[in-house]
């Protein structure tokens, strides 16, 4: 393997893009649904005394996630 076929790869132009992406999508989907159920787990323990800041505090990490480049 030449020294541009090794850049090629470092730069995810190998063809293999598409499939780095799809991994890297499915793993933000991934931590929005972690966030959904630590979001869920403070509701159970506070007995939902807090549900309003809960959610706001997860729309805001879903919207971190979101912005994050999956490439």
């Amino acid at each position: 393997m030449g020294i541009l076929d090794k850049a090629k790869d470092a730069l995810g132009m190998d063809g293999k893009g598409d499939e780095a992406s799809d991994k890297a999508k499915q793993m933000q989907d991934k931590a929005k649904d972690m966030v959904d159920q630590a979001g869920d787990a403070v509701d159970d323990k506070t007995g939902g005394k807090y549900a309003g800041h809960v959610d706001k505090a997860q729309d805001a990490a879903k919207s971190a996630i979101d912005k994050m480049d999956p490439k």
